[in-house]
């Protein structure tokens, strides 16, 4: 017992007005607004942290994905032309200490066409011994699918679902038009040449899967008559340093090369999605927001009822800030107590929104991320305590200063008028 009387009377009365509801038909009321205001903080933050996990997760699978297919960082020569001493670069690249692979390509549009449908390409010629060095598709595909790309047979291996859309599969020939024509009596005449479908590959990404198709570097070159590779594709061991890394390779290369990282070449969509959590964060914290002052109006009104304690409490010695702590406490409680249970039904609906989703897609019988629009086509999510953090401190401070006022006036009640008709 001894316990309970060292605790201050304001924080003992704080909790009892936050639980009151019991003894008469208005507190119950009180109470339901109080409770009311709880959840309302509370579904704020689960709302929160979800959507700012689902974003995080979205950017992660995205960026992997693509990085998968795309190179951590790519070298051209600065002229546009070929890269000349091949050996020779490759070493000094892969002496950086960064640098996991190095591996030359050659890329261009084309359109491949097969009797009357066409489709515009990216043609990726590439080395397939150095490929499985700078990217995933390797582990992708089938088991050595790269490897049927040999030099002189003209030969591609295509995205799955841009076969799909061409109705190809592997066996099937297919025809090359390279905007790079060749000059005849009629005109410029666009060089085709019939190839083989050798082999398909999922990277995952539908942009890519959709739209590439690779071939040999030494066909590229022939195809698109050029005297060598256009550039070489680094892998990192960290692709978060990758602007550190290129801007080193860049005063060590000198001008005659030009380096870019995987951050310039997606530069737009990474910004727009940045741009959109933002502009997220901002909006659901409104929501929190609005159910935090709503404890402004269940404290005015538990103050109403009250008065007549506030009173008594005054005539027995308390002090304005006494009082005013009773009510800090109230709201104050009803804010930690939303901001908890948002933070534990955010983190569990984070956690395992990749068993929850696909149940609510099976149960409706719909798709809520369609492969050819959202590029991915499954839920990721990912929580970051860098974005729980700073809910979780909002929704505190808000609900703290929405106790501020009705506990001031709470504080200036006048003994003598609150007795007056009691």
């Amino acid at each position: 017992m001894s316990f309970f009387k060292n605790i201050p009377y304001e924080l003992v009365l704080g909790w009892r007005y936050t639980r009151a509801g019991r003894a008469t038909r208005r507190n119950g009321f009180i109470s339901f607004i109080s409770g009311v205001s709880m959840m309302g903080i509370g579904l704020g933050v689960a709302a929160l942290i979800i959507v700012l996990s689902v974003m995080n997760g979205f950017q992660k699978e995205v960026r992997d994905r693509m990085l998968g297919v795309v190179s951590h960082i790519e070298v051209y020569a600065a002229d546009g032309a070929a890269v000349v001493d091949l050996p020779v670069l490759l070493a000094r690249l892969k002496a950086h200490p960064q640098v996991l692979g190095a591996a030359p390509f050659i890329t261009a549009q084309a359109l491949l066409a097969r009797g009357e449908d066409m489709k515009g390409v990216l043609v990726r010629g590439i080395d397939p011994a150095l490929e499985p060095e700078v990217s995933d598709l390797s582990n992708d595909t089938q088991a050595g699918v790269l490897q049927r790309l040999l030099p002189g047979e003209f030969n591609l291996v295509l995205g799955r679902d841009l076969a799909n859309n061409l109705y190809l599969q592997s066996g099937d020939l297919v025809t090359l038009v390279s905007p790079s024509g060749q000059v005849t009596p009629a005109g410029v005449v666009p060089r085709m040449k019939q190839m083989g479908v050798v082999g398909l590959f999922s990277s995952g990404h539908y942009e890519y899967d959709s739209a590439l198709a690779l071939m040999h570097v030494e066909d590229a070159a022939r195809m698109f008559r050029l005297e060598g590779p256009s550039g070489i594709r680094l892998k990192l061991r960290d692709l978060h340093l990758a602007r550190e890394v290129a801007r080193d390779l860049q005063l060590e290369l000198g001008p005659q090369f030009f380096v870019r990282d995987w951050t310039q070449q997606n530069k737009t969509w990474f910004a727009a999605v940045q741009v959109e959590k933002r502009m997220m964060f901002i909006i659901l914290t409104l929501i929190v927001a609005v159910a935090a002052f709503n404890l402004v109006s269940t404290l005015v009104m538990t103050v109403t009822d009250k008065r007549a304690d506030i009173a008594i409490l005054r005539t027995l010695g308390a002090s304005p800030r006494s009082i005013m702590g009773i009510f800090v406490v109230q709201g104050a409680t009803v804010g930690v107590i939303g901001t908890m249970s948002g933070l534990g039904l955010g983190l569990l609906v984070a956690f395992n929104i990749d068993v929850i989703v696909p149940a609510l897609e099976s149960l409706f019988n719909a798709s809520f991320l369609p492969r050819d629009i959202y590029l991915i086509s499954r839920m990721p999510s990912e929580p970051l305590a860098s974005d729980i953090l700073p809910v979780a401190i909002i929704s505190l401070v808000l609900a703290f200063v929405a106790t501020l006022y009705p506990s001031w006036r709470a504080s200036q009640v006048n003994p003598a008028e609150a007795l007056r008709y009691e």
